[in-house]
């Protein structure tokens, strides 16, 4: 009898430990139980129930994505078998995707728990990835049940939507009770903002064996502001696009939403606090000043592909429309420059599948009734190997941006590198090929890509989720493997 289930072969491993510069070594993989148990070269074979040689491609840690969407505009069971599948192109092992009571998403109020279990429910058996999900507090009860769902679900990540105080998801004001299916008499404002950090802080001291692994996230953007230069980029007429999008939705509302939410964290003592998507150098260069303000206070800083690669100008149309919005090139170089730099946390796709049907209005030249957010998973790996080996970023980097660094703050203890005792979750990418973006090839039901055309120079060939070859040859294989993860201790 076989002694070991997987043997892969003749890779080249990109640890997130390893000193900078450092060559990947060139190693075999042996993988039981979905872990992998021995790492050297040179393995012998012959007890090996399964071996893949790897060509002496790169061997990075699955990339713990975490920060997608599934479910928000298609039926929840759907997205994941079909967004899972997509994940895995993009090398994705983990996903990590937000959820909310509200409009979209299940579109229905009340509290997690009742609703939760819907959730977990619709996405059992159809994932090809591993994945959590992140639970934003919308109303005063579900911040009471905040310790409820971190022990019983294991879920230890929470969210703020700060924009949502006076402004509508895609960019006009809209009535707040109802499209948040919140009580009349509660407002989703500052103050709630206060209390949501006051009620995970509260959790974090009751439960002191998750404490390390709760965190809350924040979209920073202030709904005063984009409410107002909203009005004034439409009456204005001069812009349209994407470009008129960003001048809605400017950066200094970044900035100013992140030292809002920086100053109740100092103010709240929750010291565990992730700034999300961040996209311009405002709003990098307010997230940095507040570190610099709060050292107490432990900020992650988050930035996507979408905005690594994409401007208001070269992304392909409408479908580009996102929040916070793509920007000019100057805050893209900007991004490269914090990353470069390590004073960027994570990058993640804020993979957000929004079909043609749904995505664009009657005007479809009209950005303002556009949907907002796209998919982007399929990307994100490659997309981060390949423009960031041309700009000077180490492959080790890469692993700590997309597997080991949101793995550790999100409380994936198994997750993260490559690794004796860790889970089997590998990509292996070919960074010597090129090849063109084509929404035609993607898994995701989305039938456009704001990267339509645009060049890579890396790929993911295989993917392996737990030893489980889930992606290889440019087809999805098997049938689903993710299991839902449980967080914290």
């Amino acid at each position: 009898m076989a002694t070991t289930e997987l043997l892969l072969k003749n890779v080249r491993v990109v640890r997130p430990d390893a000193p900078e510069g450092a060559e990947p070594e060139r190693l075999d993989i042996a993988v039981n139980d979905g872990t992998i148990v021995r790492l050297a070269p040179g393995l012998p074979d012959d007890d090996a129930a399964t071996v893949v040689d790897g060509g002496g491609k790169l061997a990075f840690p699955g990339v713990v994505d975490a920060h997608q969407h599934w479910g928000i505009y298609n039926e929840l069971a759907a997205d994941t078998r079909s967004e899972s599948r997509a994940s895995a192109q993009g090398g994705v092992t983990t996903s990590l995707t937000y959820m909310r009571t509200g409009q979209y998403y299940l579109n229905k109020g009340g509290p997690y728990r009742e609703f939760f279990p819907e959730v977990l429910s619709a996405a059992s058996g159809n994932a090809y990835v591993d994945y959590a999900f992140h639970l934003a507090p919308m109303m005063a009860e579900h911040i009471e049940e905040i310790p409820y769902l971190v022990e019983e679900h294991g879920v230890t990540s929470f969210k703020i939507f700060m924009f949502y105080g006076s402004h509508g998801l895609h960019g006009r004001s809209t009535s707040q009770s109802e499209f948040l299916m919140t009580p009349p008499d509660e407002r989703y404002d500052i103050a709630h903002f206060e209390f949501v950090m006051r009620g995970i802080q509260k959790a974090r001291e009751q439960l002191s064996d998750y404490a390390d692994h709760i965190s809350l996230s924040l979209h920073c953007e202030t709904a005063e502001i984009m409410t107002a230069y909203t009005k004034m980029v439409e009456k204005e007429g001069e812009l349209t696009g994407l470009r008129a999008y960003s001048a809605s939705r400017p950066p200094h509302s970044e900035g100013l939403a992140v030292t809002i939410a920086s100053y109740l964290a100092h103010e709240t003592g929750l010291p565990n606090i992730n700034l999300l998507h961040l996209s311009s150098e405002k709003a990098l260069s307010a997230a940095l000043t507040m570190a610099s303000a709060f050292p107490h206070i432990d900020f992650r800083r988050e930035v996507t592909i979408g905005h690594l690669l994409a401007d208001v100008d070269t992304a392909h149309g409408l479908g580009g429309k996102v929040n916070p919005p793509l920007r000019d090139r100057e805050d893209v170089e900007a991004l490269w420059r914090h990353v470069l730099a390590g004073e960027v946390d994570w990058v993640v796709s804020d993979h957000a599948c929004c079909r043609d049907e749904m995505k664009f209005g009657a005007d479809r030249d009209d950005v303002f009734l556009a949907k907002s957010g796209f998919g982007g998973a399929e990307y994100l790996l490659p997309g981060l190997v390949g423009e960031g080996v041309k700009r000077g970023l180490p492959l080790q980097q890469v692993a700590r941006l997309t597997s080991w660094n949101p793995a550790r703050r999100y409380g994936l203890l198994t997750k993260g590198t490559i690794a004796e005792g860790y889970d089997a979750d590998i990509a292996l990418v070919d960074p010597d090929v090129s090849w063109t973006v084509r929404a035609a090839d993607s898994e995701s039901t989305q039938e456009y890509t704001p990267f339509e055309g645009f060049p890579m120079t890396a790929k993911v060939t295989d993917t392996f989720v737990r030893g489980n070859h889930v992606y290889s040859g440019g087809k999805v294989l098997g049938d689903p493997v993710g299991k839902y993860l449980r967080r914290g201790r």
